[in-house]
């Protein structure tokens, strides 16, 4: 027992020895290890919360390990050349996911860079966006940097012996990578690597495989539209039909059918507005008043969300036009801007509809000026080649001015077409929500009477309150796109072109403002100047499961016929979303398309909406595919795990579909299919 006794201390001894020499032999390797790796835990810990998960830090580790191997290839005195540039990628993608997740509660994808660069307005937004916070992570490389300088003046490379061969460490590291990687599978079930390949649920596979792995498998996923149509496309049009064949679309009729059969439609895209705006005052002046009077006349979806994903507006575009879901990876625009989609504008021009597009932005804006083409729209009109820049407010031309030059341009256009479809996207409200602040007629301060404790005299108090606050801004932007709305229909009214026309307004998507803006604007102390603290009982936080209802924005049909307006007047109180657009308002204009994978709101009794991120929302309840939670909105509903599963797996379904059709460009390849058998039979 003895001799075994002593032979345990001499292997504990050799181990340490063995440690210590391997960290005084690879102090650089170690730092980049130990550095890369906190980073890693710290982007979680400030977004996901997930604190005490290890799956995520074993991938991490295995993910670092396997980079910081290659090292050994090069000589001592080079490695750190190596390591710096790893270091500041690793630093980089923590960075900008957190800046992405702060801004919009998801994380970003190397797609996005794609259309970086004609971002060129939108980098202004940048200082509004940014928290100290975000700037955390750089502590990684100035770390390496302060080692690697104080290194060199021990003459650390010069006496740095090591006795194994650049392979051998380099085998030796990635040993130990697979081990740690053996472990981390280990705790993976189907469903985590289902989520991993799939990359929709981004929040849940950070939280299952880390921020490192995430984003190298985004890298992958973003070269999808190169290489999945090489790969997955008899699994893809097989799950493609097996949909359709369970979900026929019928084109089903009800009391709105061909209602507006025949008339003129102008669309308005309404940028960055929110349904909240319409029913929310300052200082007893509505924000968002003559939108108001449209939903209080026209049939008015409260109920509404835009559905959009990392392509913003451009989501909401194709996601409006096609009833399809955004790309899982990347955005449609950008990325598989060459297939082709059925969407309204086509089916339109099918029934001899003249179809345009305007916009007061450069037309390689999301690509917007080819794929436009492929929607269907005929003509596009933007930014310098179709409007005199008279006025420019934000990010370019001024909404009054690019509709008032909007509403001459339809003119001609009525003179020319019995029929015509137009959608106009607006732009002066897109953050970030500045240059208007001085001419706005929206108080932004609070007022409020108090008694001065030494006089016992009453006093009036004026506070900032909202005024250099990000939401303040948008209100003010918000405010005047409302008041540009208002102008617009009147100048349609006065050119007589209201006259057999619908008028159809949707908001793109929220504004992306964070919810601390919201918790100060709805827990204000006027006494204080300041939120009330968590403790304080006038306290109500704005909590997350508030700032995703939120996000809602109105959905809006109205037209100037009063004996349509009245059969059309009211409010659809029922959970809808944007893909449910073409089949509700297509069947209003008598066009139908049976790939559709939204309902048309008034032939279904069974209404829900699926986000591209997994999460889904009924009449009953709000489910987070993230992290399993929900917010039951009736105490009353029975809610079961049977129910949940039946749209979490619909949910699941639906996103894989639609991204097939996408990726692989199924309903193109269908309709070449079956001319072929037809032409067969025949």
């Amino acid at each position: 027992m003895k001799k075994f006794g002593h032979k345990l201390v001499g292997i504990l001894e050799k181990s340490k020895d063995n440690v210590i020499y391997f960290f005084k032999n690879n102090i650089l390797f170690t730092t980049f290890i130990t550095t890369s790796l906190i980073n890693g835990c710290l982007i979680r810990f400030l977004t996901v919360k997930n604190y005490t998960a290890i799956s995520p830090i074993l991938a991490d580790l295995a993910f670092i390990l396997f980079v910081g191997a290659f090292a050994y290839f090069f000589k001592p005195k080079n490695r750190f050349k190596y390591y710096i540039t790893w270091s500041f990628i690793l630093t980089l993608i923590c960075v900008i996911n957190s800046v992405y997740y702060t801004n919009y509660v998801s994380f970003t994808s190397f797609s996005l860079l794609a259309t970086s660069l004609q971002l060129g307005g939108v980098t202004g937004a940048l200082k509004t966006i940014m928290e100290l916070k975000d700037f955390a992570y750089i502590w990684a490389p100035l770390t390496l940097i302060f080692v690697h300088r104080k290194l060199l003046k021990q003459s650390y490379y010069v006496k740095l012996k090591i006795k194994q061969k650049p392979k051998v460490a380099v085998l030796k590291v990635l040993v130990a990578a697979a081990i740690v990687l053996g472990f981390f599978v280990s705790t993976l079930t189907g469903t985590d690597i289902s989520r991993l390949y799939k990359q929709w649920n981004r929040e849940y596979v950070v939280m299952k495989f880390g921020i490192y792995v995430y984003q190298g498998n985004d890298l992958i996923a973003s070269l999808k539209p190169q290489i999945s149509p090489l790969f997955g496309y008899d699994t893809a049009a097989k799950e493609f039909r097996d949909y359709y064949k369970e979900n026929t679309r019928e084109d089903s009729t009800n009391e709105y059918t061909d209602i507006f059969k025949g008339k003129n439609v102008i669309v308005i895209h309404a940028e960055s507005i929110q349904n909240y705006l319409l029913h929310t005052q300052i200082n007893g002046k509505t924000i968002a008043p003559n939108l108001k009077k449209l939903a209080d006349e026209g049939m008015y979806f409260s109920n509404f969300y835009s559905q959009e994903s990392v392509g913003t507006s451009s989501d909401t575009e194709f996601t409006y036009s096609t009833s399809l879901l955004p790309a899982s990876s990347g955005t449609v625009f950008v990325s598989y801007w060459d297939r082709d989609y059925p969407s309204i504008q086509k089916s339109l021009r099918n029934e001899d509809y003249y179809v345009f597009s305007m916009h007061a932005n450069k037309g390689n804006m999301w690509n917007r000026e080819v794929m436009h083409k492929q929607l269907g729209y005929e003509r596009f009109y933007y930014y310098d080649k179709d409007y005199k820049i008279d006025e420019t407010i934000g990010l370019g031309l001024s909404d009054k001015s690019f509709f008032r030059q909007s509403v001459q341009k339809i003119k001609n256009i009525s003179k020319k077409h019995d029929k015509y479809y137009g959608l106009l996207i607006m732009l002066t409200n897109h953050t970030p929500f500045e240059g208007l602040e001085d001419t706005t007629d929206l108080d932004l301060t609070y007022h409020y009477t108090k008694t001065d404790e030494t006089t016992s005299q009453k006093i009036e108090v004026e506070n900032e309150y909202l005024t250099n606050t990000t939401l303040g801004k948008y209100f003010i932007t918000a405010h005047y796109a409302d008041e540009a709305i208002g102008e617009f229909v009147n100048e349609l009214d006065k050119e007589g072109l209201l006259e057999d026309t619908v008028l159809v307004i949707y908001g793109d998507h929220d504004a992306k403002i964070k919810r601390s803006e919201y918790d100060y604007y709805y827990n204000y102390n006027p006494e204080t100047d300041s939120k009330y603290s968590a403790s304080d009982p006038e306290y109500d936080e704005f909590t997350k499961y508030d700032y995703e209802l939120n996000r809602k924005v109105p959905f809006i049909i109205w037209t100037k016929d009063e004996k349509l307006r009245k059969k059309i007047n009211k409010e659809i109180k029922t959970v809808t979303g944007m893909y449910d657009v073409l089949p509700t308002l297509g069947n209003m204009l008598g066009i139908y398309d049976k790939y559709a994978l939204g309902h048309d709101v008034f032939s279904t009794d069974e209404n829900y909406v699926v986000f591209p991120n997994g999460n889904w929302i009924t009449d009953k309840m709000y489910y987070d595919s993230q992290n399993g939670q929900a917010i039951i909105f009736d105490e009353k509903s029975v809610i079961d795990k049977d129910y949940i599963s039946k749209y979490t797996t619909l949910a699941e379904t639906e996103i894989a579909v639609s991204n097939d059709i996408i990726v692989h460009d199924l309903i193109k390849k269908t309709k070449e299919t079956d001319e072929v058998i037809k032409g067969g039979q025949k």
